[in-house]
């Protein structure tokens, strides 16, 4: 067995902290984005971007990585910009949910997310699915078709956080990037749309960004860390740690997010929530399950010669 296989195996205690430490921040973030009460989504993602693009520069210059700036083959920045559209989506809509008042749709949307990324990789990349990863999904599907009844339409925030997201991890599957340099950009190819995004709020009669105080203008600068941080460390997880386990890790933020929403802020939680939620998560438990227990059969015990 090599010594890689064995850490993984271990279970490396510093993986497990940035695990940790990565879907603690992310289940936080509703924190973040609700105190931004005068700013809308639209516009609060614009410094989002620009905040980010300044402090991955940063990293890469302090890291030495600039040359992950420059992709091997001019048609990777096609590539960035279709991820980063799908990034930004995500985050435009997650901003607009949580100022908004519906936290608990962006929690659902990140339990559907895994199951949502097995059904890409069956249509996208030809994979097969096994008995018990197409019950998780079944059973995940029945639930969002519960709340969808119940609730008269489909839970659209959900299902585009879910899917959005699912489609960016594609992408990266297709076309794996460096994490600081590839992250970095895809905030570079951002950063001209929302340059022009400023240019057409000056046109506006008013402008809540460009109207913002210092104070709020120095709290939306904090944007950058609140976004890089925890995908840095889920980066530095997903170096130390075997997929499955970090997979296991990840249902940490979702509900971190569901606490803040019926706790924190009073959402409401229905009985349809309920069930529709309980689906999702008998769903995940038959999924995770599977994946420990493929994980662990793929394990070879170490022998002394």
């Amino acid at each position: 067995m090599d010594r890689d296989s064995s850490r993984d195996a271990a279970l490396s205690p510093s993986g497990m902290g940035f695990a940790t430490a990565c879907y603690l921040v992310w289940g936080l973030v509703p924190l973040y984005w609700k105190a931004i009460r005068d700013i809308p989504s639209d516009e609060a993602l614009i410094p989002r971007i620009l905040w980010t693009l300044v402090l991955l520069l940063g990293a890469t210059a302090l890291t030495g990585k600039q040359r992950e700036l420059r992709p091997a083959h001019p048609r990777d920045w096609g590539w960035n910009l279709l991820a980063s559209l799908l990034l930004a989506t995500n985050w435009l809509i997650f901003i607009y949910a949580v100022q908004s008042g519906q936290i608990v749709a962006t929690s659902l949307g990140y339990y559907i997310n895994p199951l949502m990324s097995i059904l890409l990789g069956l249509v996208a990349l030809g994979e097969r699915l096994n008995r018990a990863q197409a019950v998780a999904v079944a059973v995940a599907a029945l639930g969002v078709a519960t709340l969808t009844l119940r609730a008269g339409g489909l839970p659209w925030i959900s299902l585009a956080l879910a899917g959005s997201f699912a489609l960016y991890g594609l992408i990266h599957k297709l076309r794996p990037q460096p994490p600081v340099g590839g992250l970095a950009r895809e905030m570079l190819v951002l950063s001209p749309l929302s340059v022009l995004a400023v240019a057409a709020l000056t046109t506006k009669e008013h402008s809540p960004l460009l109207a913002a105080s210092f104070a709020e203008h120095a709290y939306l600068s904090l944007s950058g860390l609140v976004t890089a941080v925890p995908l840095l460390l889920f980066h530095a997880a997903t170096r130390r740690l075997p997929l499955a386990a970090v997979g296991m890790f990840q249902y940490i933020a979702p509900t971190i997010t569901l606490i803040l929403a019926t706790v924190v802020y009073g959402e409401a939680f229905t009985p349809a929530h309920a069930t529709g939620f309980g689906l999702v998560w008998i769903g995940l438990v038959v999924f995770t399950s599977d994946s420990v227990r493929r994980a662990n059969a793929r394990v070879v015990v170490p022998t002394i010669d």
